[in-house]
This record gives C-alpha cells, structure tokens and sequence, in this order.
C-alpha cells in the first residue's frame, strides 16, 4: 500500500523538484546580470563603453528582464549618439516590462531627440497625465518649440492640479506662469502694439517665463 502511494507520488515529487530548480536557475540568473551590470557600470566610469555595452547585453542574454541593463544600456547608447539603437534599447525594455515608467520616459527623450514628437508626448504622459512632473516637461517643450498656447494650455493643467492636492507653491508658480504667458499669447499679433513696444515687451516677458521655469526645474 505504501508503494503505491509512493508510485502515485512520484511524478508530483519530480514536478515539485523540477520547479523549485527552475526557480532556482532563474534567482541565480538574475543575480549574475546584475552583478554584469554592476560590471558594465564601472566600466563607463573608466571610460571604456566598448566593454560596458558588452557586459549590459550579457547581462539582457542571462535575464531579458533586467530593468537595471535596459536602463544603462538604453542611456549608454543615447549618451554615445546612438539615438535610433537607444529607442530601439527602450522599446524591448517595454515589450519586456510594459510598466517601467523610467524607460518609457528615457524614450519619450530620445524619440523627441529624434524629432518625433508626437511620440515622444504620447511616451511622456502614457500613465502620467495629471503627474506635476511629467507636465512641467511637457511645459518646457512647447515654450522650446514656440508653442506659447500650448504651453499655457499645460500650466493651467498644473494649476488644476496644485489645486487638487493642496500644493499652495506649485499654486503660485502656476499662476506666476499663467498671468506671463496670457501677455505672451495676447500680444502675439505684431498689430495689436506699436512693433518696438511689442518686440520689448515680449522679449521681457520671455526673459521672465525663463527665470520662473528654470526655477520651477530645480
């Protein structure tokens, strides 16, 4: 009779074992592409990005879900010029873990680097539309690009904000930055001053939308 427990056992005994191996093999895993990465991490200290690329996609070959290998290989590319090899670094990295908000952000950078803007938003803001942060980027970029509406769009978009979880600094920031770019927008058109009081006007206000801005960045 116990044989034959033992014989009806067997097969759940051998499945048991043969998971708790494969959990095993992938801790062990793990453990060797960080300590890659922690390889890879020095080697870019020393200057040597040849050997550093290496030892990040070994790192991807033993673990294809090493978030930290993604992320300095991704950055490594991106800081060599590589811009097209870094998106492409960060796209696997998201088929791979769809939520790792730093890759995504780290592409929508590269991808506006590259001049695709739209996706470089769509990457800002997927997950992270009402995020302070995420619009403060997208803020900067539209006053980068000469988009003076859009980025008053996006600080009102702050302001709704502070104003929902109770951030009196943020608030005044934004209404700082509200009041400058109304004056911008509403003096866009050359006809509505005299050209010299316009150009001086605009120029200033630009000059204080700057300050406030990189204030607000540090």
């Amino acid at each position: 009779m116990k044989r034959d427990a033992w014989t009806a056992l067997r097969p759940l005994v051998a499945t048991a074992a043969a998971l708790v191996g494969l959990a095993v093999a992938g801790d062990a895993s793990a453990s060797s592409a960080l300590e890659l990465v922690r390889s890879a991490r020095a080697l870019e200290a020393a200057q040597q990005d040849d050997l550093a690329l290496r030892r990040y996609m070994d790192a991807l070959s033993l673990d294809p879900t090493c978030e930290e290998a993604y992320l300095g290989l991704g950055s490594l590319r991106a800081r060599r010029g590589d811009l097209r090899e870094s998106e492409r670094v960060y796209s696997v990295a998201l088929e791979h873990l769809p939520g790792l908000r730093e890759a995504r952000l780290a592409r929508a950078h590269v991808r506006r680097a590259l001049g695709a803007r739209s996706e470089a938003v769509d990457d800002l803001l997927t997950g992270a539309e009402d995020d302070v942060a995420a619009l403060r980027v997208l803020a900067a970029w539209h006053g980068e690009d000469g988009l003076t509406p859009a980025q008053l769009s996006v600080w009102r978009r702050i302001a709704a904000r502070a104003a929902a979880i109770e951030d009196a600094p943020l608030m005044r920031e934004a209404r700082t930055m509200i009041r400058a770019l109304v004056i911008l927008v509403g003096t866009a058109d050359p006809a509505a001053s005299p050209p010299d009081e316009s150009s001086a006007r605009d120029g200033g206000l630009r000059r204080t939308v700057g300050a406030v801005a990189r204030r607000g960045g540090t």
